[in-house]
């Protein structure tokens, strides 16, 4: 009996990540329409899941629909964004502190293998495996929180608008301010090492979320 319902929803779970990583990584624009068609072909499904993963996309603020267009790239102002990072640092600096005493050693490992991984990224300037990689470091204690619906509500903002690669018309700036923010890594890793439940929650707030180049967001 539940056996049927589990597969839709993988499907449609299936369809949103395909969706939002093209709107993530800049394949698809703000503005431009969902064509249900061509997804059903490429992911060879039907479009039942494919309906049901834009509607969820529009709850989410990934899209939006037009009487007549259909569904479409919806476009986030900076303004916006930058209020949503600040519920993001204030929502990642909570998990690291309630990760804290649940957090392994081999959790640390993987942390400083991810540390790594961007360092090599930022040198060979793949912006998408560096947003990748860090996302799986902030992954690795969100996931050790214990807070099921604090996890639930910040992989959706985090899936909603922060994008997952980025652009910037002066290419050392770029390299610069990442190398900054993967010694920040470093240093969240650190605290979490150290167990500084107080430290490490406010540096994510108001430090590492920080975002003082709104331009790249």
């Amino acid at each position: 009996m539940n056996k049927g319902p589990m597969i839709y929803h993988s499907l449609k779970d299936h369809v949103y990540n395909y969706i939002a990583s093209q709107i993530q990584d800049g394949t698809l624009l703000p503005n431009d329409k969902i064509n249900e068609a061509s997804i059903c072909s490429q992911l060879n499904v039907s479009r039942t899941p494919v309906r049901e993963a834009l509607i969820k996309l529009a709850s989410d603020n990934l899209l939006e629909y037009r009487p007549r267009r259909g569904f479409t790239v919806k476009e986030i102002d900076t303004p916006k964004k930058l209020e949503v990072f600040e519920i993001v640092g204030a929502l990642d600096g909570l998990a690291a502190a309630l990760s804290i005493d649940h957090l392994t050693e081999e959790d640390f490992t993987k942390m400083d293998e991810l540390i790594k991984k961007i360092d090599v990224s930022i040198e060979l300037e793949n912006y998408q495996d560096y947003q990748k990689y860090q996302t799986y470091f902030h992954r690795v204690y969100l996931n050790r929180c214990g807070n099921v619906t604090l996890k639930e509500q910040l992989i959706s903002l985090q899936d909603g608008f922060i994008r997952q690669t980025y652009f910037s018309d002066d290419n050392k700036e770029l390299y610069a301010i990442l190398h900054v923010m993967n010694e920040h890594h470093r240093h969240i890793l650190k605290l979490l090492k150290q167990k500084k439940k107080a430290d490490v929650q406010l540096y994510l707030q108001n430090v590492h979320w920080k975002i003082e180049y709104p331009e790249m967001i």
